[in-house]
């Protein structure tokens, strides 16, 4: 996978594409078996995934360019969103990403409709402690550290309807709910990329958990 995301790094280009699709095909093929395994083994830790297909999780490999300005026309990444009902799903989940140099696994909720966020703020401003505690255990912290605070996904004000000095307010700033756990390029082909992969989702469940009974 990284061998071809790297040269079409490079080559961008719908030519250099089209002439070496063989590379596209098993590249793409690696990651379809790849996460055809993940779901596996994953499965049977959360069982809400484990009839997912690869097809339902992986992203396609064309970007949308007609609101970009960068008219690239391929992501220089194979993408896969594990999550209750796959990559169209409304609800948090697990996520995927390899990239030459900037690959990660993690997930959450990333940009939810109003009325979602605005559920989902409620639910940790009733149950701080319990979110608290979720993103202060030490499996989450282990691979984590913290919630991702971005200013792409940042309020640089507390929403309407809370307080400045609420307690949550760090968190109720936030449009999205998402945390990432880097992986290197070595680690992709160290064979060790599942156990990594399954080792991040586990600690990250119950964060998933509870942004989804919100919404259920």
């Amino acid at each position: 996978m990284i061998p071809f995301l790297k040269k079409l790094g490079k080559n961008n280009n719908k030519a250099w594409f089209d002439a070496n699709r063989p590379l596209y095909a098993q590249a793409k093929s690696e990651f379809e078996e790849f996460v055809t395994s993940l779901v596996a083994a994953y499965g049977k830790h959360d069982p809400s995934i484990a009839h997912l297909s690869a097809k339902e999780c992986i992203f396609r490999i064309n970007r949308d360019v007609r609101f970009s300005k960068d008219k690239s026309p391929y992501k220089t990444n194979f993408g896969a969103s594990i999550s209750s009902g796959g990559k169209k799903s409304p609800f948090a989940g697990y996520y995927v990403h390899i990239e030459p140099g900037a690959s990660f696994a993690g997930g959450g909720m990333w940009m939810p409709m109003p009325e979602q966020l605005a559920m989902v703020r409620q639910e940790i401003d009733y149950n701080y402690d319990e979110f608290l505690s979720i993103l202060r255990s030490p499996a989450f912290k282990k691979q984590y550290g913290e919630l991702y605070k971005g200013d792409d996904v940042s309020l640089t004000r507390v929403p309407k309807g809370y307080e400045a000095d609420n307690p949550a307010a760090e968190y109720l700033r936030l449009k999205s709910f998402i945390a990432m756990r880097p992986i290197t390029d070595e680690e992709i082909t160290s064979g060790d990329l599942e156990k990594i992969c399954v080792n991040a989702f586990k600690a990250l469940k119950p964060l998933v958990e509870f942004i989804n009974r919100t919404i259920a």
